[in-house]
């Protein structure tokens, strides 16, 4: 019995050897923090800067307006220069628009007049044609009329195409009758087909003519009002990009480009800063990763690529990991853009990045700069009993 106890003794002193040796022998980094990028924010103009009321370290969104920078004494000389010239030539377009509309208006007017003229002139040559042929069937049945009717004839007739005191026989009323017919005749089939005859006159009326004539005027409206259409995009265009330009010197507002942690406020608000000074720093969320020292021993065992797991303190939940950067002794001038720099003791180690994709993903630790854990780099005795309770 004595002899059993011993033995269970033995393996138990064993067993603690065992797992305090190589809990202690593990490959662990001696410090590791929640590190991230630094984002400095610089000002594109010079101008007033105008910083948003925001605590240092609150939480930022991606395009979330941080500041604003304003320069009130801008050069917009050629700006106004291009709004005046864009003036005149929308003055231009807006005059020959309004001599186009005036011009259509009165060939409509004169349109409606040679219609309305071309209508009682087809009425007034049937009237007269009806009559003409009444009269040439009473010459025709009836001969020559009186003394009396002879000076109606001669008055409804004015004495056309007769020669001074020449005799009127009954040969002669009857040509004279049927000439007036097919004179009528003729102005008439002329006028159906647009054609106006008359004596010292043009064949159209006025009215259409002067229709033709404005035609023309229209015309060089027109060609005036796509010329100074033209002229008015160009100058749009000039505007547009002027505007764009005076837009970019005057300022406006900075925002933030990732999505972070309000870091470090580089200058006070309502200051005058030129262009390209820094202003904000932030912290890039996206971009969270652990930075760890270890000793020469452990570091010349590491590849990158390397399976690592990472532990909060005060926490027993942990993280996979990958050994994503070795960069040796005295690695100060890399941590230039992190949030966190590295005490002395840790440049007097080996420099150690490992990538946590889990840590990033998750919403209370993924942007906890600053948070300190270790890093491990070997399996210990202890990691089931830790599996257990984590």
């Amino acid at each position: 019995m004595r002899f059993f106890r011993l033995i269970g003794g033995l393996v138990v002193v064993l067993l603690a050897v065992w797992i305090i040796v190589g809990e202690q022998m593990a490959g662990a980094s001696a410090d590791a923090v929640i590190n991230a990028e630094v984002v400095t924010l610089r000002a594109d103009v010079a101008g007033t800067l105008d910083l948003q009321d925001r605590t240092l370290g609150s939480r930022v969104s991606q395009a979330e307006e941080l500041a604003s920078i304003e320069d009130a004494l801008v050069d917009n000389l050629r700006l106004n220069d291009l709004r005046l010239e864009r003036a005149r030539a929308e003055a231009e377009l807006a005059a020959a628009r309004s001599m186009m509309e005036k011009t259509q208006a009165i060939m409509a007017s004169l349109r409606a007049r040679g219609e309305t003229y071309r209508k009682e002139r087809l009425t007034d040559l049937r009237t007269r044609l009806d009559h003409a042929r009444n009269r040439l069937e009473l010459l025709q049945e009836e001969g020559l009329p009186s003394a009396e009717g002879q000076q109606l004839v001669d008055g409804l007739d004015d004495g056309q195409d007769r020669l001074p005191f020449e005799p009127i026989t009954r040969e002669l009323a009857l040509d004279h009758a049927r000439e007036r017919v097919a004179v009528l005749e003729i102005a008439l089939r002329a006028a159906e087909a647009g054609v106006f005859l008359g004596d010292g006159y043009n064949d159209a009326p006025n009215a259409e003519q002067r229709v033709v004539e404005l035609q023309s005027d229209l015309a060089s409206f027109e060609a005036e009002a796509a010329r100074a259409e033209a002229a008015l995009e160009a100058v749009e265009e000039r505007l547009a990009r002027e505007q764009v330009r005076v837009n970019a010197l005057r300022g406006g507002q900075i925002t933030s480009p990732v999505e972070g942690s309000y870091w470090e406020v580089l200058q006070a608000d309502g200051v005058v800063v030129q262009r390209g000074d820094p202003i904000l720093r932030l912290v890039d969320c996206g971009s969270t990763m652990v930075t760890l020292s270890v000793t020469e021993s452990i570091y010349n065992t590491l590849s990158p690529g390397q399976s690592a797991e990472f532990r909060l303190l005060g926490a027993s939940l942990t993280f996979d990991a990958t050994v994503a950067r070795l960069a040796g002794s005295g690695a100060g001038t890399i941590y230039r853009n992190l949030a966190i720099a590295p005490s002395q003791r840790h440049l007097e180690r080996y420099d150690v990045l490992l990538q946590v994709p889990e840590l990033r993903s998750d919403d209370e630790l993924g942007c906890a700069i600053g948070r300190t854990g270790r890093a491990f780099f070997d399996r210990r005795p202890l990691d089931w009993v830790r599996g257990l309770f984590g």
